[in-house]
């Protein structure tokens, strides 16, 4: 096949020559493949195609009358095309081609595909994929022509920064030397990065609406309203021609287009209490109104509302009573009225300076919701008044599923009906997610906040910290200007460490920093201003030390203690073989922790997944 032009001769009058030019239309190219989603094309989990092969919808679907396209539920579907690609070989594209989508993205994904042939596993890079991942579209492609040779893939990313539940119109050319990418009609990235034809592995899967591989599969959640394959690569001006027709679809609100089932997409959970107030948080499926209703009985007789027209609501009640307990449940009701209640939850104000406090600690959750949810539950078995978190809350930031499928779930029978105060770890990733999940006080990246006679300060250690350093400045000051009887640190690397290789491999080696050198020189600032307890993660095990002023052990209450519970989820990591000086207690294991203030004492234990308590101290002031 080939592009068609209509041609026009033209006699210039007193020139005496021939011209030829291009008419204001061209047609073509023809696809070789073409699929339309909609209730006439899908029946029963069939897919007629109106060029090619047909395919089966594998999972959960929905097709609703009046809304375009398939919705895919980002669980278990795709659409099968062939379990094999080699059975429809001679009809998939060999060098040139053109593939053409319009789709919308309803959950971010590291890896997104919206069609793919490939297998990409580690050294094994072959075939290709139109896809998208946290923010940006993408074509990935192997070639025999690829510059090193070696056949890997060349993921040619965008610029567009997509919005989740809006229609677009997305498209990929290769032309055997040059790679493509236009959304809604213009050039969003280019590459030469690849050339000659396509370099097809011997076996994969032919799926839309699926990252698929042999050892990978990450369906898409969204709708995609048609995709065609072209043998050929289409200039730029058939491009913009071809979403012309489209850019209605384009033009639509997120509102219309993301009409998945209404659901809760993260169950409640609180946030920043004072004697006064909290915010409530949650995530919907569909942009709605965001309502809170609340008393001092199940009744829940009260109500405040938030920011509508969102999906991450957050509604903060005010005029509280401090030290009481209240009721609450969330609302939230959509554009065609449908509404969504959750369950009654509790939740306690903060208490007066001279009432006695207890609250958890459990860091590095990140990647395993079962253990978190092991902990979390177990941590709310106590019953503490909130959560410190001190990092890794996930495993990526950027991965909406993390947030949404482990870590909200996990810690949803702690944090919805206890506060959560967290601090960034590196694989957070510094992502938007954190900031829109979490209303924190500006800047967010670091904070601090009072809870009864303690003052926490909660710090970034991903950014900097040395003296010249926003936060080292603020951290001082903020420090300094402390009234409170208990002065606690958070930051997620940890100052002090004995972890057998993070810092230097002690079963190769007696040479290690044996804790993160960049925070540690903030230990001047703890040394000056008294702070009795930093809190970190990043190891994941639990370490305690003595109190250290100056880089020696002493005894409380000079110096400061530094404790790594970093035991909420990840994978476990071992001490090494060398005790430091400023060890107190070390042990490998998932973990929790609780602290309890009353007054100038206070009482700190570690439990493992048994309830079982493995550490524990008592600091006493003199009055």
């Amino acid at each position: 096949m080939k592009f068609s032009w209509l041609w026009s001769i033209l006699v210039l009058s007193g020139a005496g020559c021939l011209v030829a030019t291009a008419a204001s239309r061209h047609e073509g190219p023809d696809p070789v493949w073409h699929w339309i989603f909609n209730s006439a094309t899908v029946n029963d989990g069939t897919v007629s195609a109106r060029l090619g092969n047909s395919g089966t919808v594998v999972g959960d679907y929905e097709i609703r009358d009046g809304e375009p396209g398939i919705l895919l539920n980002g669980n278990d579907s795709e659409i099968l095309i062939a379990e094999n690609h080699a059975d429809v070989r001679a009809s998939l594209p060999l060098r040139d081609f053109t593939i053409a989508a319009r789709v919308s993205v309803n959950q971010r994904r590291t890896w997104g595909s919206i069609i793919c042939v490939l297998q990409d596993n580690g050294g094994l890079e072959k075939g290709w994929v139109l896809g998208y991942d946290q923010r940006n579209f993408y074509l990935g492609l192997s070639t025999t022509g690829a510059d090193d040779g070696d056949g890997l893939m060349t993921y040619l990313k965008g610029s567009t920064d997509y919005e989740t539940g809006k229609f677009y119109d997305v498209v990929a050319v290769y032309d055997g030397t040059r790679m493509q990418l236009y959304v809604n009609g213009r050039l969003d990235a280019e590459s030469e990065a690849q050339s000659g034809e396509v370099l097809y592995p011997s076996s994969a899967p032919f799926v839309i609406g699926a990252y698929h591989d042999d050892d990978e599969f990450f369906p898409h959640k969204g709708r995609i309203r048609d995709v065609a394959i072209y043998d050929m690569a289409a200039r730029a001006a058939w491009v913009e021609e071809q979403h012309a027709h489209h850019r209605a679809l384009t033009q639509r609100p997120a509102s219309d287009v993301a009409s998945e089932k209404f659901e809760f997409v993260v169950p409640p959970f609180l946030q920043m209490a004072t004697e006064h107030s909290i915010i409530a948080g949650w995530q919907t499926t569909r942009p709605s109104t965001s309502v809170v209703r609340y008393g001092e009985t199940a009744d829940v007789t009260q109500a405040a509302t938030g920011q509508g027209g969102k999906m991450i609501h957050h509604v903060t009640l005010e005029d509280l009573q401090p030290d009481t307990q209240y009721f609450y449940r969330v609302e939230s009701v959509d554009s065609s009225g449908d509404k969504l209640a959750g369950e009654v939850l509790t939740f306690q104000t903060a208490p007066a300076a001279d009432t006695p406090i207890a609250f958890a600690i459990i860091s590095d959750t990140q990647g395993n919701p079962q253990v978190a949810g092991q902990v979390a539950e177990l941590a709310w078995g106590q019953r503490p008044g909130f959560l410190i978190h001190p990092g890794d809350l996930v495993s990526t930031g950027t991965d909406d599923m993390h947030w949404t499928e482990q870590f909200f779930p996990s810690m949803h029978p702690l944090i919805g009906r206890v506060p959560i105060y967290p601090v960034l770890g590196n694989h957070e990733i510094d992502a938007r997610n954190y900031y829109d999940y979490f209303q924190l006080p500006d800047p967010e990246y670091y904070y601090d906040f009072r809870y009864g006679n303690a003052h926490f300060f909660m710090i970034d250690s991903n950014r900097n910290v040395d003296p010249a350093s926003e936060q080292y400045r603020w951290l001082d000051e903020a420090l300094g200007a402390s009234t409170a009887t208990w002065k606690f640190v958070v930051h997620h690397h940890p100052v002090y460490s004995s972890d057998e290789n993070d810092y230097g491999n002690l079963w190769n080696t007696n040479v290690s920093t044996r804790g993160d050198m960049r925070v540690r020189v903030l230990t001047e600032l703890y040394d000056r201003h008294d702070v009795d307890i930093v809190w970190n993660g990043h190891i994941h095990s639990y370490e305690r030390t003595w109190p250290v002023l100056r880089n020696e052990a002493t005894t409380f209450p000079k110096g400061t203690i530094y404790m790594i519970t970093g035991g909420g989820g990840g994978g476990l990591e071992t001490p090494g073989p060398y005790r430091p000086f400023f060890q107190n207690n070390v042990r490998r294991g998932h973990h929790y922790c609780m602290a309890s203030i009353n007054g100038r004492t206070l009482e700190f234990k570690a439990f493992d997944l048994e309830g079982r308590l493995f550490d524990y101290m008592k600091l006493q002031k003199a009055d």
